[in-house]
């Protein structure tokens, strides 16, 4: 890892708080994967702090399930099992099931328009093989759905969960069949959105969130 120009090092005032956002960051990107060790040296070089606050936000996001902690040997990323993925996938499909069925009662014309152009973005990337602004795309959609059921403590749920499994959600590869599918459902979701069919898109996002499943679980390299 590359140490940080100093000029972008982290605000005393704000260290607790920057240093989790920093890690939880590298961890849902994919820099930091599941099972990795958590290097404390790099980290501290990195964000040219001392151990004392990394420890403390490795202990935050050991609350959170992004790590876990070892007896005497640190943290590492967490992994999930089977079980795990499928309990969790469970969980967010019934999240943005909801979220989806508020939002129809509350969106507006511009907050329909902005997510309809940006799932005209994210078609063409598909079109074009374009996989990581593809997935980008993805992802401020569905994140623009949660926004849209004004529900702060929805949003806060789902925000910790889907954070987890985030980067295998987001950013993996699919193939032609799941992209294509992918893509079927999202503009089936645009369409039930336009027409405030919130019955009818929290059934779709509930099967478009549960087909992830085989997905998420094969970048964790999950057992059974």
């Amino acid at each position: 890892m590359e140490k940080l120009d100093s000029a972008v090092g982290i605000n005393r005032r704000y260290l607790h708080d920057e240093v989790v956002d920093r890690m939880r960051d590298l961890i849902q990107s994919g820099e930091l994967e599941p099972r990795a060790r958590v290097n404390e040296s790099e980290l501290t070089e990195r964000f040219g702090i001392s151990r004392t606050p990394l420890r403390e936000a490795i202990k935050i996001l050991a609350t959170e399930g992004l790590l876990e902690l070892l007896p005497n040997r640190g943290a590492r990323v967490a992994s999930l099992s089977q079980v795990e993925i499928e309990e969790m996938i469970e969980v967010i499909a019934g999240l943005e099931a909801t979220a989806a069925d508020l939002a129809c009662r509350t969106i507006g014309d511009e907050e329909v328009a902005e997510i309809e152009r940006d799932h005209h973005a994210m078609v063409k990337a598909w079109k074009e093989g374009e996989e990581a602004t593809y997935f980008r795309l993805n992802r401020t959609i569905h994140e623009a759905i949660m926004a849209a059921s004004r529900n702060s403590v929805l949003g806060t749920i789902y925000a910790s969960l889907s954070g987890r499994i985030q980067r295998s959600r987001y950013a993996v590869h699919q193939t032609a069949e799941q992209w294509g599918r992918a893509v079927s459902e999202h503009e089936r979701m645009i369409e039930l959105l336009r027409a405030r069919n919130g019955e009818a898109l929290a059934a779709l996002m509930r099967d478009h969130i549960r087909s992830k499943t085989p997905v998420i679980a094969e970048n964790f390299g999950a057992g059974t």
